[in-house]
């Protein structure tokens, strides 16, 4: 079976001990690309739209599921999503979890037995696209990653107390801090190292990651609508669907709209 593939993984050996696996078992499989960090890997598998993605789970920049997010959010309406197959050296309750959401997952180092297990599978999944639109596989692994983003990286064992919500934020603005609540706070939105705080009247900059901004956040008031945007939820003045699906956001006090990715579209629905 013909089909095309991006490999991400960041260690040049070990992607290259899987380029030549892989041609081993699966000869007509074309590898189009090899990367090493996880933006090279939303990249191409955007501009090349392959059938089979491997991603390395950590990586410098974006990790392994943070690149499937991306790809996820940005791809494309009407173009089959590629199969993912996540490269890990996760421990087991991980891997339950990448069973549960993924096509298909590797344990390094990869073995040949079970690389060979894996292509068969990926092979079939390739051949059943026949009769399923793509509209339809897309929602499918969108379904299947949000899963997986909440539970990989999730131990089954004690779990440390949540840290108090936050409420007052220290912006630094020439020599002085301004204390800005976070009550006022209409959404934030990840800026390169940054993170923009937009109030209904001001806009400020904090050098923090959003990724580690968030569990500061209440989740019941503060709402992930995409990898780099969290909206308050009482700033939300309406959600309105178009036919295709994309959700987008009128808020209170702001003139901007906010698109709602594919994987919190779910959050939207009607009582």
């Amino acid at each position: 079976m013909k089909a095309r593939a991006v490999i991400a993984e960041d260690e040049p050996l070990l992607a290259e001990s899987l380029r030549a696996e892989l041609a081993a078992a699966w000869p007509a499989l074309v590898v189009e690309a090899v990367v090493g960090d996880g933006e090279s890997a939303v990249a191409e598998a955007l501009a090349r739209r392959p059938d089979v993605v491997f991603l390395d789970i950590r990586m410098p920049g974006l990790s392994g599921l943070d690149a499937a997010q991306a790809i996820a959010e940005d791809w494309p309406d009407g173009t089959p999503f590629p199969l993912l197959v996540f490269v890990t050296a996760y421990e087991q309750y991980a891997v339950q979890a990448f069973e549960r959401a993924a096509a298909d997952y590797l344990l390094k180092p990869v073995q040949p037995a079970r690389l060979a297990a894996a292509v068969g599978r990926l092979q079939a999944a390739l051949a059943a696209r026949t009769t399923a639109a793509p509209a339809a596989e897309l929602q499918v692994a969108v379904d299947r990653l949000r899963t997986l983003l909440g539970d990989a990286g999730t131990s089954p064992g004690a779990q440390a107390p949540a840290p108090e919500p936050l409420r007052v934020l220290q912006v630094g603005v020439g020599n002085a801090i301004h204390m800005v609540k976070v009550d006022d706070v209409v959404y934030f939105e990840a800026a390169d190292k940054y993170v923009r705080v937009v109030t209904p009247t001001r806009e400020h900059l904090i050098r923090t990651a959003l990724r580690e901004l968030v569990p500061l956040l209440d989740p019941g008031r503060f709402w992930q609508i995409h990898r780099g945007t969290v909206v308050r939820a009482e700033a939300i003045a309406s959600a309105e669907r178009e036919e295709s699906g994309r959700v987008t956001l009128r808020l209170t006090g702001r003139p901007e709209k906010l698109v709602v990715s594919r994987l919190h579209a779910h959050r939207f629905k009607s009582m």
